[in-house]
């Protein structure tokens, strides 16, 4: 960070204490999550043990549920009032933008089938993008990489110097 123009005169070693946390530090993030937390508990909502990001409540027979990634958040109700109560709630706390129904998340596809009810994940786009990362869009596929039961041990890391060089270009 550097001091605001008009300042530098007053000298280089001073700190700034800022009065509003900064978006991508962390520090904001920290902020971010716990202002978001005391929102939704505000609202009724519990958030999950196993995972902070995740926030559910049940009002009746209605269930909803959010997950954050970011400031990214989706959620899922069993109800249409439920949606729409939990998009007004945290819109009155938050400028929202309703991106619609929700086709892709975190590198994952969802389809809805909305006759059944059944929702379906895909991560054919996510695996195809990982595997042109690690240059290896042309590799052939196998059901699994390696025998089933396989141990590995540290013991089977690289050790020589020729077995470190044959290594250095695979990220893995």
């Amino acid at each position: 960070m550097e001091q605001p123009k008009g300042f530098e005169k007053v000298g280089d070693n001073h700190v700034w204490k800022l009065h509003k946390t900064l978006y991508g530090t962390m520090q904001g993030v920290h902020d971010w999550a716990e202002n978001l937390d005391k929102i939704f508990e505000g609202h009724g909502y519990y958030r999950s043990r196993a995972d902070p990001q995740i926030h559910s409540r049940v009002y009746g027979d209605e269930f909803t549920l959010t997950s954050t990634w970011t400031d990214d958040v989706l959620g899922a109700s069993s109800t249409i009032e439920g949606k729409n109560l939990a998009k007004s709630q945290l819109g009155a706390s938050y400028e929202i933008k309703d991106l619609g129904e929700a086709k892709l998340i975190l590198g994952m596809c969802i389809h809805r089938d909305h006759i059944t009810g059944d929702i379906f994940l895909f991560q054919r786009s996510y695996c195809e993008h990982m595997l042109r990362c690690f240059s290896m869009e042309n590799c052939s596929p196998k059901s699994t990489p390696l025998s089933p039961g396989l141990l590995l041990m540290t013991e089977d890391c690289p050790n020589t110097l020729e077995e470190v060089d044959e290594m250095k270009d695979i990220p893995y």
